[in-house]
């Protein structure tokens, strides 16, 4: 029997370790099952360069066993094995990676480096057992003829024994006798619960049994299944895969039961390995896209959700998968060092995704336009985002039009055309679309919150392009030329003036070529902006937008038989009908308050009653 002490710099490394190295203490168990996997990896390696004579019939495994009463949890394998004076080189040097001097010592002789890789650092990641753990034991046969078991045991402190071991089959078993205050550990749904989580798709089949349980010969457990799929549907090639494959794939890891729209396959070996699925889920409400997944998976271990230093900020409203197994991470596989490498990867993704989505464009539009109620937010909002996929996809920006067709914006500014016509509310702003139709205008439908922003960052990239919402000027498409104001306008303009008595009311008289309008309210696009703008800061910047009035106008029609003919009515049944002729267009600008409809009803009974 040989002691000794473990090498290192600090004894206090292992409450470092035990409180400091994981965020989560549930990772140590995807650390043991890496590590596991490697050591399978490693043999197969080996088999392939005729370095070890390992039957090609051979089947590997990786078994998590848990022994509630005995208190242990255990992780074994059928892989490459140690000797003592491999345990005491990657095990008792703590900094010292028995991956990383695996791949340097084999790289060279690598032909098939996809089907090789090594997941993890045989080192710090072992000795994340010891936070759950109050002994660990490692018990390991190498893979070479002649070779003793070896046997490790450590308690947690700066102390190990390394012995003679009593294995008799190649490979090796990590059994942590799990501490009083990790006992969650010793619960077997917890434990499936994290080998579904962190290794569902490692390339090892994994097996967990529990110990003392029977099986019932009649059960679907009574046939030994892996807990993992060990070739999952990224590492294949698109090629390989049918649709049904990727909506299968999509409903079993998002447990999502809407079928996506579509899906983008990436498949990068150069200038690095990524491999991935990204998916465009249907949303059933405008901001239903906040609660996209992307997983990011190194060598197909499962490391977090939404890594927004790989993913772009924009396609995390996505679901899918991301495989990268160059990504530099740090000491817990669980965040990303600063690297420029990281951003080429976020920037090829974001390329991939524009590429997608042009291509469907081109070769589909009509599927396109379907899907654009969709997916307008995952663009729009990876415009305003990153300036990059502006430039790429804006020429496949579309809107709907008043006439329920789409269009780009290059259609809509054809000629000499620099304003933007835009409805935000088809029900509320109906008659002034029916105005627009009638003249043969056009305007755009852009009616969420997103829309707003959206206008206003085209505005900064289209030169002299400005948009406005279609009730807050008057086209002269849809009325007649704008001439100097007669004395009998003046006079219309003071008449409604005084009978409103609103100081933040403006007034004109503009000939509508719809003469079956009285008026119409006008609301200035700058003055609303400013509104919006204040409200989206919230309350504290709301004394700032009282300061703000709405710039109302009331656009007087010229030409209907009404206005025409208020002049000679009544004094009373002026009043009556000019605040009628306001009510009107309001309702046709907001929805009115319940003072204002109250006063409206009774209005309109009066009305009512002068017929009779």
């Amino acid at each position: 029997m040989a002691k000794g002490n473990i090498s290192v710099d600090s004894e206090n490394l292992f409450p470092i370790i035990k409180k400091w190295l994981y965020s989560d203490k549930d990772i140590f168990l995807r650390e043991l099952v890496s590590n596991a996997c490697d050591a399978v990896t490693k043999l197969k390696k080996l088999a392939v360069l005729g370095e070890a004579d390992i039957s090609a019939d051979e089947k590997y495994r990786v078994t998590v066993t848990l022994d509630k009463k005995a208190k242990k949890l255990t992780v074994s394998d059928n892989g490459i094995g140690m000797n003592a004076e491999e345990i005491d080189k990657y095990i008792n040097q703590i900094a010292f990676s028995g991956a990383s001097d695996f791949l340097s010592k084999y790289q060279q002789e690598d032909s098939d480096k996809e089907n090789s890789q090594i997941i993890g650092h045989f080192g710090l990641g072992f000795y994340s057992a010891f936070m759950v753990a109050d002994t660990v034991t490692i018990d390991s046969l190498s893979y070479r003829d002649g070779e003793k078991a070896a046997k490790w045991v450590c308690d947690g402190t700066m102390e190990y024994e390394l012995s003679d071991g009593e294995r008799t089959e190649r490979g090796t078993t990590v059994t942590l006798d799990i501490a009083e205050d990790s006992k969650e550990f010793l619960d077997e749904f917890k434990i499936r619960e994290i080998l579904h989580k962190y290794c569902a798709y490692l390339p090892t089949e994994i097996y967990f049994e529990v110990a003392g349980k029977k099986k019932d010969k009649d059960s679907d457990e009574a046939e030994e299944k892996p807990i993992n799929t060990t070739n999952p549907l990224w590492m294949r090639k698109p090629s390989e895969c049918s649709d049904e494959d990727y909506k299968t794939f999509y409903r079993d890891t998002f447990m999502d039961f809407n079928e996506p729209l579509f899906w983008i396959h990436l498949n990068v070996d150069y200038p690095f390995n990524l491999k991935g699925i990204l998916y465009f889920p249907k949303l059933n409400h405008e901001f239903a896209g906040t609660e996209g997944q992307v997983k990011l998976f190194n060598n197909q271990v499962f490391v977090a959700d939404n890594v927004k230093e790989v993913i772009p900020e924009f396609l995390l409203l996505l679901k899918g998968v991301v495989d990268c197994p160059d990504l530099p991470l740090n000491v817990s596989r669980s965040f990303l060092q600063n690297d420029g490498y990281v951003q080429k990867i976020s920037n090829h993704i974001t390329k991939k995704v524009s590429d997608k989505l042009k291509s469907i464009y081109k070769d589909d539009k009509e599927a396109y336009e379907k899907y654009w109620g969709d997916i307008d937010i995952f663009i729009k909002y990876g415009c305003l985002r990153d300036e990059k996929f502006y430039e790429r996809v804006k020429d496949i920006i579309i809107y709907k039009d008043i006439n329920d067709k789409y269009i780009t914006l290059d259609n809509y500014l054809e000629g000499d055309t620099k304003t933007v016509y835009y409805v935000s509310d088809t029900k509320v702003q109906a008659q002034y679309i029916n105005m627009f139709k009638e003249q043969g205008q056009n305007a755009l439908i852009m009616p969420s919150v997103m829309d707003t922003h959206f206008i206003s960052f085209l505005e900064t990239k289209l030169d002299g392009v400005k948009f406005e919402r279609i009730d807050s000027s008057i086209s002269d498409a849809v009325s007649d030329e704008k001439k100097d104001e007669t004395d009998k306008d003046k006079a219309l303009v003071e008449l409604f003036k005084n009978t409103l008595n609103d100081e933040n009311l403006k007034f004109e008289v503009r000939g509508l070529k719809n003469a079956g309008i009285p008026a119409l309210i006008l609301l200035s696009e700058q003055s609303r902006r400013m509104q919006e703008m204040y409200k989206s800061m919230g309350q504290q910047m709301s004394y700032m937008a009282n300061m703000f009035h709405d710039e109302f106008t009331l656009v007087i029609n010229s030409n209907n038989e009404l206005i025409q003919k208020i002049d000679t009515l009544a004094d009373d049944d002026k009043t009556l009908a000019i605040e009628h002729i306001y009510d009107l267009a309001k309702i046709s600008n907001a929805p009115m308050t319940g003072e204002q409809m109250t006063k409206f009803i009774e209005r309109s009974q009066k009305l009512l009653g002068k017929l009779f």
